[in-house]
C-alpha cells in the first residue's frame, strides 16, 4: 500500500542479529537500554550504543545475560531496485556504501552465565554502580551488578565466552515464574515484580547490596501479571496489567490487600500483555492479545473507558512504550512480524476518505523481524528504537519523531 511505502522511505537503519552471540545462536526476547556517558542528543554517525540482554535457550544451564555494545552503526536506506537514485548518486555508490567494510556494524559482548531462560530484564543505575535484574523461568528473580563488564565494553574488551558471576541477590518467593519486572524512576534500587501466579513484590534496597522484599504480595488480580509499571513521579504509585483483562493502579504505601486504588475490569477483550505510563502526560498505553492499542486517561480511569483505542496489528501485542520526550508518540509491536510508531496528535484531514485502513495516528511500520519480542527507545539518541524478535535485534531511526 502506498501509505506503508512512503512511511518506509522515512527509514535511517542499522541491522544487527544476535547469531553467534552464545555457543547455541540462542534468541534474546528480552533486554533493555543501558544509558551511557556518551552524550544526549546524539545524531551523527557512526552511532554506539550499549544493551542489556537475555537468552532463551532450550537447555536451562545453557543460558547467559549478555552485555554488548553495539558500535559503528551507519545509516543505510534500503532502496527498492525499481526506485531510482538520486541526481548526484551512482549506482556503485549506492552499493559500495552497503559493502564498506568499514561501515559495517560491530558487535562487541560480556557473557556470564544465568541458570534458566530470561523471560525479561531491566537495568537501572544506582549510585556508581549499574544493575540489572533479570526474571528466570525458573521462578527466581535475580539482580546483577554489570559495572564492571560496562567498563570493560568502554574500553573496547569484548569478551564472548560466557563468564560465571554470582548475582547480588536472588529472590525465590514468587513461587512461579513470571515477566512483569520494573525499576522505580523516582527512588534508587526500588523494584517491582510480578509472577504468573497473581502476585506482586516490591523490593526495598538495603545497605551492602541487599533487598527487602515484604512477603506479603500485592494481590487483587485473578490470573497472572504480564507487566508493571512504576509512575515517572509518584514514588509509590505503580500500575499493573493482568490474563485477567485489567489494568490496576495502586499505592504501594497501602496494605497489599488493600492497595488496589484504580481499576478497568475489562480493558481488552482478552489478556492485557503490555502497559507503558507516559512520563509527560496522564497516559497509559495498553497492548492485548486481542491485537488492540488503547490509550487510558488516568484522569478518567474509573468510566472504564479508553481515550483512543487503534486495531493495526493482526496478532497480539508484544511491546509497548512511550517515546522519552514526546507525549502524543509511543511505539508498538506485535506477533504479526511488525514495529509500529504512532502519534496522537494527528488527526484525519477535514474530506479525507473513509475507506483508508490505515489509521492517520499511525507514523511507520518496520517490518522484515520474526517474531517481535520487545522494543525500547534510545532515551539519548532522539527517535532511534531498538527491537529484538527470534531473528535477532534491529536498530532504526525514522525521520519523522
Amino acid at each position: 500500500m502506498e501509505e506503508e511505502e512512503h512511511m518506509e522511505e522515512n527509514c535511517e537503519g542499522s541491522e544487527l542479529t544476535d547469531e553467534g552471540m552464545d555457543d547455541e545462536g540462542s534468541p534474546c526476547l528480552s533486554f533493555d537500554v543501558i544509558r551511557d556517558n556518551l552524550g544526549d542528543n546524539r545524531v551523527d554517525f557512526p552511532l554506539t550504543m550499549f544493551l542489556i540482554a537475555g537468552t532463551q535457550a532450550e537447555r536451562a544451564l545453557a543460558n547467559n545475560i549478555i552485555v554488548m555494545k553495539m558500535h559503528n552503526l551507519h545509516k543505510t536506506i534500503k532502496k527498492d531496485k525499481d526506485e531510482p537514485l538520486e541526481d548526484d548518486e551512482s549506482e556503485s555508490e549506492s552499493d559500495s556504501d552497503e559493502e564498506d567494510p568499514e561501515k559495517q556494524p560491530e558487535l562487541d559482548c560480556f557473557l556470564f552465565k544465568h541458570i534458566g531462560g530470561v523471560n525479561r530484564i531491566r537495568t537501572v543505575a544506582v549510585d556508581d554502580k549499574q544493575l540489572a535484574a533479570s526474571w528466570s523461568e525458573t521462578g527466581t528473580v535475580n539482580i546483577w551488578n554489570i559495572t564492571d563488564a560496562l567498563q570493560q565494553l568502554s574500553r573496547g574488551e569484548g569478551e564472548k565466552k560466557p563468564k560465571a558471576q554470582e548475582a547480588l541477590f536472588s529472590f525465590k518467593g514468587h513461587q512461579a515464574e513470571g515477566f512483569a519486572i520494573d525499576w522505580s524512576p523516582t527512588c534508587a534500587g526500588v523494584l517491582l515484580t510480578g509472577d504468573c501466579k497473581k502476585n506482586i513484590h516490591v523490593w526495598q534496597p538495603r545497605p551492602e547490596g541487599k533487598w527487602h522484599v515484604d512477603q506479603r504480595p500485592f494481590t487483587a488480580h485473578t490470573a497472572s501479571v504480564e507487566d508493571v509499571q512504576w509512575s515517572p513521579n509518584e514514588a509509590s504509585v505503580f500500575a499493573s496489567c493482568s490474563v485477567d483483562k485489567s489494568i490496576r493502579v495502586w499505592d504501594s504505601r497501602a496494605a497489599p490487600n488493600k492497595a488496589c486504588m484504580l481499576s478497568t475490569e475489562d480493558a481488552h477483550s482478552s489478556d492485557v500483555n503490555v502497559i507503558s505510563w507516559n512520563r509527560n502526560e496522564p497516559f497509559i498505553v495498553s497492548g492485548g492479545d486481542d491485537g488492540m492499542l488503547k490509550v487510558w486517561d488516568l484522569r478518567q480511569f474509573q468510566n472504564g473507558k479508553s481515550v483512543a483505542t487503534f486495531k493495526h496489528h493482526s496478532a497480539p501485542i508484544t511491546s509497548v512504550e512511550w517515546h522519552p520526550t514526546d507525549g502524543t508518540v509511543f511505539a508498538a509491536s506485535g506477533a504479526d512480524d511488525q514495529v509500529t510508531l504512532w502519534d496522537l496528535a494527528i488527526e484525519r484531514d477535514v474530506g479525507s476518505s473513509d475507506d483508508i485502513d490505515v489509521p492517520p495516528q499511525l507514523l511507520f511500520i518496520h517490518q522484515g523481524q520474526k517474531d517481535v519480542k520487545e522494543l525500547h527507545w534510545h532515551a539519548q539518541i532522539p527517535g532511534t528504537v531498538i527491537s529484538t524478535a527470534n531473528s535477532g535485534f534491529n536498530v532504526f531511526r525514522t525521520i519523522s519523531v
